[in-house]
């Protein structure tokens, strides 16, 4: 240093990433333009150059601002050009120096410098401080492994302390910023404690790596180890022919997870069920309960959606291949239809299908999945009398299970089925709760989106799918049920619909079941008529597909014997093949009669036709009632009875007749229960009748109820007894006036041979069903 002027002009290399301390030699690749000039200013005077570092390394060119004042002097020892036209310089540093101003900065930097030399000499406590330092670095080079141990040997060999310093610290892989502060420490042992500092830093960071990297080692080694012993464990589960054993398993699981499209909530929870599954013993007991659950949770369906065919021409007519008849349920359907077509989304209507057995309820749920392009699946709910039935059981119970709706819908396999649930007026309920109570959640708009299965425990969205519900009667669903449903009333079918039906669906089906074509076999329809009348009893058409059935078979065994080429059903061979009639309806009296009125009624199977007969005998007013009657019919008996005693008079009747005589009220056929409040001013007029000799005309049938002053009340199942009147062969039907409403829902045929009189008053009704009455 002593050969250099204290102040002078030198150029200016500004180094990137890089800093050079006095006494090292090292190779400079320099490729921009600023520092290829001062380079070659630099060989032109006397070779020697200023190396300072820029702040920034990302800056292409540095202002005087981002250079550091503190650089090293070097000599440059050698240039070489290099092909890709940068120049390779072998520099050595010589001494510090502080930029004290610039000069030029246009070609290339001049800089205005003086130099910085080491004040202090060796005395005893620098001597210390450079033992310190070097056994630290020592320390640093054996944790080390990026200086190589012979860097020691070279360094501990230097007597001069801020050479030590400056040579140690250029071996550190330290930020340039705290080489810096090191270069710009001019006092000796101010740089020997920094670098003191520095290493005691770097080597507790060298400690804490290697405990770390001896952790990760562990942990790998650990993870190594389950590695190996769970591949030794598939091999031998393999050999034992356990497939993939509970590893493989969980994997799959893991898969079908990804794939389930299942919310986040579910699936966190299937990340810790599996979790707790992989960490079980393989014998344990509670491992089935776990994959059991998980399986479920899998099974649902969470975002499989089938798509609607909304097609409203096309759904009708899938609707009407299907049934025949059943005009406003087809209608109902067709116009939910419609609305999911407007809105895009429609929260599932719950529809209640109410009618006799046999009338196509199910047949009907399952033609509408079929028109609207989406799964069908069918619960039957008769006898259902627990409630865990619906929302399953709690998992805490041995064999547990979700309820009847969660095993639906994963038999389903999609979150927008149309759901049957059948015969819901045939559930009950004991001390394992009310199932009625547990659906109110599923069939309500408003909750379903949101319903709790004890079994699955995360809620789950019923909302887009369709309920249908089926039932024979409504009188047993509990009220709030029976609130949260659409009725839809199938109340059954006419004789000329189930001639229909019957040839355009129950037999075409049997003779293709019993290999017959049309060549073989041909029912006529007159017989066929014979068969709904005189072989079948009922609303539906069942029993009627059984007699086609019986009907196939016979002619089948014919054909087979050879004893016919082909079988043709008449009414005069019907009985050859289905034996006598099983059934007499009731038919019209052949002649007008005295206490005897045919009354209409409604049944299951139908609408059906009772004579009332009335029987005057000596005796002291008893009143009699015979026939299997139930108490409502019990009463209408009272009611008409109360009602003649106190209008005698007007009708001619000897106000004493109940002190001198006995009445029998009968209705045939006693071994058949009777109820309903139909029958009122039929046993009124049977009465009138018998008290007053008065015949009754033979072509009139009535039904409506009575009141104590003679009114009469309306009623239900018009159409079925309108039907049952048409069949007996009767001309004029008397019912309630506030029943007018319902004559348009009766066949247009019926109404053409009926002749139908509304009365409000039983004098109305005597007036039309007696053939003569006196009044007083």
């Amino acid at each position: 240093m002593g050969t250099l002027q204290k102040e002078r002009q030198i150029p200016l290399l500004p180094l990137r990433g890089l800093l050079v301390f006095p006494s090292m030699v090292l190779h400079l690749d320099v490729g921009r333009a600023k520092s290829v000039k001062a380079l070659e200013k630099a060989m032109v005077d006397d070779n020697l150059i200023l190396l300072s570092t820029q702040e920034e390394v990302h800056i292409e060119e540095p202002s005087k601002e981002e250079i550091f004042d503190i650089g090293t002097i070097a000599k440059v020892k050698q240039m070489l050009k290099l092909p890709n036209g940068t120049i390779r310089v072998l520099v050595e540093g010589i001494g510090r120096a502080r930029i004290e101003d610039y000069l030029q900065d246009d070609e290339y930097f001049e800089v205005q410098i003086s130099c910085l030399e080491e004040t202090e000499q060796a005395d005893a406590e620098i001597e210390a401080l450079m033992r310190t330092v070097l056994a630290n670095f020592e320390q640093y080079i054996n944790l080390s492994k990026k200086i190589i141990p012979e860097t020691f040997a070279s360094v501990s060999d230097i007597n001069e302390p801020g050479r030590l310093a400056d040579i140690i610290t250029s071996h550190l892989p330290l930020k340039i910023r705290d080489k810096q502060e090191i270069l710009e420490t001019i006092s000796v042992k101010k740089r020997l404690e920094k670098l003191l500092n520095i290493l005691n830093n770097e080597r507790e960071v060298l400690e804490l790596e290697r405990k770390i990297g001896q952790r990760v080692k562990k942990q790998m080694e650990k993870t190594q180890k389950e590695y190996y012993l769970r591949e030794q464990m598939k091999a031998i589960q393999k050999e034992l022919g356990d497939k993939e054993g509970r590893a493989g398993e969980i994997e799959e699981l893991r898969e079908k997870l990804a794939e389930s499209g299942a919310p986040e909530n579910i699936v966190d929870k299937i990340e810790r069920e599996l979790e707790r599954l992989e960490k079980m013993p393989a014998t344990s007991a509670e491992g089935g309960v776990i994959r059991t659950y998980i399986d479920w949770l899998l099974g649902i369906p969470w975002k499989e959606k089938t798509e609607d065919n909304l097609d409203i021409r096309n759904a009708e007519k899938v609707l009407d291949e299907d049934h025949f008849g059943l005009e406003k349920a087809k209608e109902r359907v067709l116009e939910y239809l419609a609305v999911q077509k407007l809105v895009n989304k429609l929260k599932g209507p719950i529809l209640c299908l109410v009618g006799p057995p046999g009338v196509g309820k199910t047949s009907l749920a399952r033609s509408v999945a079929r028109a609207l392009n989406r799964k069908f699946v069918r619960i039957s709910l008769g006898g259902v009398r627990d409630e865990a039935e619906i929302r399953g059981h709690r998992r805490t119970y041995i064999g547990a299970m979700p309820g009847r709706i969660i095993q639906g819908m994963k038999t389903a396999g999609t979150r927008n089925p149309v759901f049957l649930l059948d015969e819901i007026d045939k559930m009950s309920m004991d001390f394992r709760g009310d199932p009625g109570a547990a659906l109110l959640e599923v069939l309500d708009p408003n909750q379903n989106d949101t319903f709790s299965d004890h079994y699955i425990e995360e809620p789950y969205d019923l909302s887009s799918v369709m309920f249908i519900t089926t039932a024979n009667a409504i009188h047993t669903i509990p009220r709030p049920l029976l609130d949260r449903m659409e009725m839809l009333y199938i109340p059954g079918y006419t004789e000329p619909e189930k001639v229909k039906i019957c040839q355009d669906h129950l037999l075409p089906k049997q003779m293709e079941e019993h290999g017959l074509g049309k060549d073989k076999l041909q029912v006529q329809e007159e017989a066929l008529f014979k068969v709904v009348r005189q072989y079948t009893r009922e609303a539906g058409v069942r029993n009627l597909n059984r007699m086609m059935e019986t009907i196939c078979r016979k002619a089948a065994r014919m054909l087979v014997a050879g004893d016919k080429k082909k079988v043709v059903v008449t009414t005069k061979t019907l009985e050859d093949l289905l034996g006598k009639p099983k059934f007499r309806y009731g038919l019209a009296e052949t002649e007008d009669q005295i206490g005897a009125v045919t009354g209409l009624a409604w049944t299951e199977a139908g609408g059906d036709t009772l004579t009332i007969e009335v029987s005057v005998l000596p005796g002291k007013g008893k009143l009699t009632l015979t026939g299997k009657l139930g108490d409502v019919m019990k009463e209408s008996a009272q009611a008409a009875f109360s009602y003649i005693r106190s209008r005698s008079k007007e009708l001619n009747i000897d106000p004493d007749f109940y002190e001198k005589n006995d009445l029998h009220i009968h209705v045939p056929e006693g071994a058949i229960p009777k109820d309903g409040p139909s029958a009122g001013i039929t046993m009124a007029t049977a009465l009138v009748s018998a008290l007053t000799g008065i015949p009754v005309s033979r072509e009139v049938g009535m039904t409506g109820e009575i009141t104590l002053r003679g009114r009469v009340l309306p009623i239900g199942g018009l159409k079925e007894k309108s039907l049952a009147a048409h069949r007996a062969g009767l001309k004029t039907v008397i019912m309630p006036k506030d029943n007018e409403k319902d004559i348009d829902e009766i066949p247009e045929s019926v109404r053409n041979d009926l002749k139908f009189i509304p009365v409000e008053h039983l004098d109305q009704v005597l007036d039309v069903a007696l053939l003569k009455v006196t009044r007083q």
